[in-house]
C-alpha cells in the first residue's frame, strides 16, 4: 500500500512559477518510478513528467523545457518545478507511482493522491 499527498498548487500568473511535491510513505520508494499526470474537467487524466527508478527523465511535449521533475529518495518526495506556466497548464496536478518504469497511460497506476489544483491566469 502506498499513500501519495501532493502539495503547493496554487494561483499564479502566466509566466510564473511554482513547484509541486510529493510525499509518499513505503519503504521501497527508491525502487518507484515517479510520475505527474494532470486533468482538467471532462478531460482524461494525461501525462506530464515521469523519474525513473534510475533517474532517467520523460515529460510530454507540451511541458518540456518548461518542467523539472525530480527525487529525493532520502526524503521520499517528489517535485515538479514548474516555470513559465501558462493557462492551459492549469488542472489538478496528480502524482502516482510504479514499480521501477513509468508508463504514459493512468490505467497502468494503482496509487494516487488527491491532487493539487493549479490555476494559472493570463
Amino acid at each position: 500500500q502506498v499513500q501519495l499527498v501532493e502539495s503547493g498548487g496554487g494561483l499564479v500568473q502566466a509566466g510564473g512559477s511554482l513547484r509541486l511535491s510529493c510525499a509518499a510513505s513505503g519503504r521501497t520508494f527508491s525502487s518507484y518510478a515517479l510520475v505527474w499526470f494532470r486533468q482538467t474537467p471532462g478531460k482524461e487524466r494525461e501525462f506530464v513528467a515521469a523519474i525513473n527508478w534510475n533517474g532517467d527523465t520523460y515529460y510530454a511535449d507540451s511541458v518540456k523545457g518548461r518542467f523539472t521533475i525530480s527525487r529525493d529518495n532520502a526524503k521520499n518526495m517528489a517535485y515538479l518545478q514548474m516555470n513559465s506556466l501558462k493557462p492551459e497548464d492549469t488542472a489538478v496536478y496528480y502524482c502516482t507511482v510504479r514499480l521501477r518504469y513509468y508508463r504514459i497511460s493512468p490505467v497502468d497506476y494503482g496509487y494516487w493522491g488527491q491532487g493539487t489544483q493549479v490555476t494559472v491566469s493570463s
